[in-house]
């Protein structure tokens, strides 16, 4: 029987790059002998201090009422919900592009079982530490300056891949063949081009 292989993946559940790059890992999930760890990170923590543009900066304060309210299912609830959680509340987001925050954090907890008290008790603070730990520790693997995602395996971490498109089938698996094939040299940093097209979520 083939050894799973870990993958670790940072996401911030508002980040649309990050969405459709955690929907191509789980195509992967399919055809590829992977396991998945869901880790929370937050844009609002990275951007602390930072010189922002106003609606960026009113952006981020959405982003951290949900970066916290997923704090409250994986740390309140425990760390197996993170992956459902982030399913839920992203496809609420992304997909289906609403903007009712609360409504979109309770009908997320009710589908993943969760008591929505823990995101009470998440948007009081009472997890942020553990957050930002998760997030720092992202963070440590590649350097503050990008984003989310950050995809980790084979003890080397990437932020991307950044995709406007899902992969589907094999031709996710051949991706992550050729993201796995990069980490291998330990002297690859990066690929990027210009981006021309916007994300789908289909």
């Amino acid at each position: 029987m083939t050894e799973k292989q870990a993958v670790n993946f940072w996401y911030d559940v508002t980040c649309p790059f990050a969405w459709i790059t955690s929907r191509w890992i789980k195509e992967v999930e399919q055809v590829r002998p992977i396991t998945v760890n869901w880790k929370p990170m937050s844009l609002t923590i990275l951007n602390e201090g930072r010189d922002i543009p106003e609606d960026y900066a009113k952006a981020m304060k959405r982003a951290w009422i949900f970066a916290r309210a997923v704090a409250g299912a994986v740390y309140g609830g425990g760390e197996e919900h993170s992956g459902q959680i982030y399913t839920e509340l992203g496809t609420r987001i992304h997909n289906d592009e609403r903007r009712d925050t609360e409504q979109i954090i309770a009908e997320a907890y009710e589908a993943v079982g969760l008591p929505l008290e823990l995101n009470e008790r998440a948007q009081n603070g009472e997890f942020d530490e553990q957050l930002k730990t998760s997030h720092d520790a992202g963070i440590g693997l590649v350097g503050d300056d990008v984003g989310t995602p950050i995809v980790a395996f084979n003890d080397t971490a990437f932020f991307g891949p950044v995709i406007t498109r899902i992969p589907r089938g094999e031709e996710a698996g051949e991706m992550f063949d050729g993201a796995v094939a990069l980490a291998k040299y330990p002297y690859f940093y990066e690929l990027k081009r210009s981006r021309t097209t916007n994300p789908e979520f289909d």
